[in-house]
This record gives C-alpha cells, structure tokens and sequence, in this order.
C-alpha cells in the first residue's frame, strides 16, 4: 500500500491540500490504481505489434475523417442560446 507521506507528496506535487481523510481515501485509492498496473505486467505481449494510438488503422472505421472548413447553418442560434457573449464569439470562464 502507497505510505500517507507519498500521498502527501503527490499532493503536494499537485497543489492539492488534503485533510486527514482524503490523505486515508487517496492511499486506499492510490493503492488500488497501482495494483492494477502491476497486474498488467503479468501479461505477455511478446507477439503484440505496438500500436502508435488507440484506435489505430487496423480497427475498421476507425479512420479519422478530414478536418473540412463547413459552414453552418444556425449559426445566430445558437449564438442567441448563450449567456455570455461579445458579437460572434462565445465568452467562457478563465481556465487558468
């Protein structure tokens, strides 16, 4: 089991302040995702061709389609369903 002080350091690492009990939530948590992965390395892919992305080419209609300039029709529409707006451009909270 992940020890309380790399649960206090990870969260640290993440700016994240955490009472006593999240620390004890996040080291049961913590634990559980770590022995997942160690479960994976059980497993053999020694005949497992890498894959460059998840849905690679070899899935069938997994093909990415062309990014296309296309124009759309409700346009003030959907510009009128907004709540915050500046002319044409839709005004969202500050992420950072």
């Amino acid at each position: 089991m992940i020890s309380k002080q790399e649960v206090e350091h990870i969260a640290k690492l993440s700016r994240l302040g955490l009472d006593k009990k999240e620390i004890e939530k996040f080291q049961k948590d913590l634990s559980v995702v770590l022995d997942y992965f160690d479960s994976l390395k059980e497993i053999n892919t020694d005949n497992v061709e890498p894959m460059s992305h998840p849905s690679g080419s070899r899935l069938k209609g997994s093909e990415l389609r062309d990014d296309k300039d296309q124009s759309f029709e409700n346009k003030d529409d959907i510009l009128d369903a907004v709540p915050d707006r500046d002319k044409r451009h839709v005004k969202v909270k500050t992420v950072f």
